[in-house]
């Protein structure tokens, strides 16, 4: 009796049920093509840091996905030098990074030649540049034997592993691949979208390689669904969706490897999945013109190399405070330079000074009120417990609870104003309201966020149109 769908009598004749997926399908058609109108609708060189972002993404979480970490400032270097994209800073990039990014591009900017058993050599070489996954030697650039016993998905502690599936035996890969090679090349009458997830789906199942099969299936995809687009250009991450919904993922592949040849279920997460990694492109276009507002809004002010640096590097997510110390590793410099450095931006109210001082002592980069508005939110959540009582009777537990309470309510009410902020423009009187009633409650707010509110919200009244842009 067969135990996985590569033994049934028929593989790999898939079929599925076109009436419970024409609404989906036709609901995630219009979705891709609102999304890529209003992505194509950018200037060039917007469009062109919306795909550095998406690309970074892919590149990044597709690596998650399998347990591997790659760091994102040298994955987004290598595509940006590949690109021909100025980006400032570029970094040593580490050959495992350079080899996925080579592999992605590889299948996204070239998505129209032919997907053959070569390229897919150079992909799978690219991926293991030291021949090892780990400690372990791997055949690399060639399809798998079974000289270490069938290949097989498992998971759990030594002696108590689960078998999820089997793979096809090694004898069967090079015509089980020329025929998924075949069909994928030549054009077949199915949706393009239904193509990438059906590739996906075949290729992975076959598992063609030692180690690094997720990867090159997800990048197959990636490849048919930028030929369902006739674009090169990826607005999307659906590794990063799938990054999000791991457990799901592979749920679905063991469900289907285990099932029969009706693949509608595996068609239904499919779409779904892609349908939500559509959402994605609102974060990276907020980041994106967050970016360029930032630049177009400081044209006046004269920045040194290393405060550039430093800045785009907060514009583009940076990990906790940001310290002196901090900043003089990034800008490599030392620590009394990213003083100086750092003194000038508060002067010209670019950075304001957070909480606390000393050696303690991190900065806030302002862009927009909801920048300083968020920070507000943060401090008073941090420190809703923390309030004056006026009078001689020391007040009880429940009244302090109650207090605690009613200033976290505050907080995110300053929250909702900061998501507010985003979509249209707002008035200093909207937060001083929620400031006199935190100071009714006896909370006082750090005093240089509260500036760097007022700051902000009149800096946003001038705002340039690329900002206004991003409200919807």
């Amino acid at each position: 009796m067969a135990e996985y769908i590569h033994q049934l009598e028929g593989w790999p004749k898939f079929h599925w049920s076109d009436e419970k997926l024409a609404v989906r399908l036709a609901a995630v058609s219009r979705h891709q093509g609102r999304l890529i109108g209003r992505m194509e609708s950018l200037g060039f060189q917007l469009r062109a840091e919306a795909v550095l972002e998406s690309l970074t993404e892919e590149v990044t979480k597709t690596s998650e996905i399998e347990g591997e970490t790659l760091d994102k400032q040298q994955v987004r270097s290598s595509i940006a030098r590949r690109l021909g994209m100025d980006i400032g800073g570029l970094r040593p990039i580490d050959r495992n990074v350079e080899g996925v990014v080579e592999m992605m591009l590889d299948a996204t900017q070239n998505f129209e030649a032919p997907l053959t058993k070569d390229r897919l050599f150079n992909w799978h070489a690219a991926l293991f540049p030291t021949g090892r996954t780990g400690m372990a030697k791997i055949i690399v650039g060639d399809w798998r034997d079974d000289r270490q016993g069938p290949m097989q998905v498992i998971s759990g502690p030594i002696g108590r592993e689960r078998v999820h599936y089997e793979a096809p035996s090694a004898n069967r890969i090079d015509r089980e691949m020329r025929a998924f090679l075949n069909w994928f090349n030549e054009p077949v009458a199915i949706d393009p979208v239904f193509k990438a997830a059906i590739a996906h789906l075949w290729f992975v199942t076959i598992h063609p390689f030692e180690d690094g099969n997720g990867r090159i299936a997800r990048a197959i995809a990636e490849m048919a669904l930028a030929r369902s687009e006739k674009s090169p250009r990826r607005f999307y991450s659906m590794s990063a969706q799938i990054r999000v919904e791991r457990k799901g993922y592979y749920d679905i592949l063991e469900a289907t490897q285990r099932g029969d040849l009706d693949v509608t279920s595996w068609l239904v997460w499919f779409l779904n999945c892609l349908d939500r990694a559509f959402d994605g492109p609102d974060a990276i276009l907020a980041a994106v013109l967050r970016k360029a507002h930032f630049w177009q809004s400081q044209a006046g002010h004269a920045f040194n190399d290393r405060q550039r640096k430093v800045l785009n590097r907060l514009l583009e997510g940076f990990d906790g405070n940001l310290t002196s110390s901090k900043w003089a590793a990034v800008a490599k410099t030392s620590q009394d330079t990213a003083a100086r450095d750092i003194d000038d931006l508060v002067r010209g109210k670019i950075l304001f000074k957070k909480a606390g001082g000393g050696r303690s002592t991190s900065y806030l980069l302002v862009v927009t009120a909801a920048d300083a508005l968020r920070e507000v939110a943060a401090y008073t959540r941090t420190h809703a417990g923390t309030t004056v009582w006026g009078g001689a009777k020391m007040p009880s537990e429940e009244e302090r609870a109650e207090r605690k309470r009613v200033v976290g309510e505050l907080a995110e009410q300053v929250d909702a104003l900061a998501e507010e902020s985003l979509r249209e423009q707002i008035t200093y009187r909207s937060f001083e309201m929620l400031l006199e009633a935190l100071q009714g409650n006896g909370f006082y707010p750090d005093g240089q966020l509260v500036a760097a509110v007022a700051f902000a919200i009149g800096r946003d009244q001038q705002a340039s149109p690329l900002l206004a842009s991003t409200r919807l």
